[in-house]
């Protein structure tokens, strides 16, 4: 199959391998506590709650920023155009990272701490199995304008 014709994923997994790790630290809050010290106060509540305010809003401009170039939102549907502007000029990965984002400022309003350490699993996943499938397709169809971007923009932050 000719590589610019071919989709970066079967399957659009990021979103399900997040899910997962949603439900996977709370499954592990419940079974194996870790104990958090009493007083923590407001301030980490504050923090998570601005943290998935940030997630939310950067994963909602990067789908706008897809849509008003009119190329695919969800990963396993082929490109048509780089988008190099919003959030994509500060990371090339603005929905993952508001994903992981999401998921520490849940563990921080909820004090629980299996959502820091759930939140390294969909990292390296998505990074093996949807990142550089997507940098491939992106490579293919893109070239030397896609390998410049790579040059001046983080794949995370």
């Amino acid at each position: 199959m000719n590589a610019y014709r071919a989709k970066p994923l079967n399957f659009p997994w990021p979103p399900f391998i997040y899910g997962a790790a949603v439900l996977i630290a709370l499954a592990l809050a419940r079974l194996v506590p870790i104990p958090v010290a009493k007083g923590h106060g407001w301030f980490p509540w504050l923090i998570g709650a601005a943290l998935i305010v940030l997630a939310i809003s950067l994963d909602l401009w990067a789908v706008k920023s897809l849509l008003d170039r009119r190329t695919a939102v969800l990963p396993h549907r082929c490109a048509t155009c780089l988008v190099t502007c919003g959030p994509f000029r500060f990371t090339r990965n603005p929905i993952y990272l508001g994903y992981t984002l999401l998921m520490i400022g849940l563990g921080l309003v909820t004090v629980n701490p299996w959502f820091f350490i759930a939140a390294i699993g969909p990292v390296a996943l998505t990074t093996l199995f949807a990142i550089r499938k997507e940098e491939r397709h992106l490579l293919s169809r893109f070239g030397f304008e896609f390998e410049r971007y790579c040059r001046h923009t983080a794949r995370w932050i």
